[in-house]
């Protein structure tokens, strides 16, 4: 029997249900604007540039840039204690919006801004995927 899961766990709202879905078919779903084409991440219900109510989905390249980035040492939450230190990036994808998670494989010695990540994924629960970034191969 695997560990329990002790992470708080993503609550999805109607206007980010398909990023979650996208995220067990292991794929980084990101909204655009039907009307301006405005690609935006996090989802949200209206486009910040045109205040359209109208979204599409599109599958992002999966590929970025670190845009910054800050070492965990001390957990906000007991269940990332096991994990201390770790990378918690902020990535700019080839898109143009940006995106937070854990940067993983890489020694933070080695973190410089501009660095070519991409993303990977891991299977949290039985429905839980999550994106975690690594060096760009």
């Amino acid at each position: 029997m695997s560990e329990p899961y002790l992470k708080p766990l993503p609550e999805p709202s109607i206007d980010s249900q398909p990023y979650w879905d996208g995220l067990k078919d292991r794929r980084v779903m990101l909204q655009r604007c039907s009307d301006c084409r405005t690609v935006r991440h996090y989802p949200r219900p209206m486009c910040g540039e045109c205040h359209s109510m109208e979204v599409d989905w599109i599958e992002a390249s999966g590929k970025g840039e670190v845009y910054s980035w800050t070492v965990a040492h001390h957990p906000f939450h007991i269940g990332f204690k096991a994990e201390t230190p770790y990378i918690l990036a902020t990535v700019e994808l080839e898109e143009g919006v940006r995106i937070q998670s854990q940067l993983i494989d890489i020694d933070p010695a080695d973190l410089k801004i501009g660095l070519a990540v991409e993303v990977i994924f891991g299977q949290e629960t039985d429905d839980l995927v999550l994106p975690y970034f690594r060096v760009a191969k």
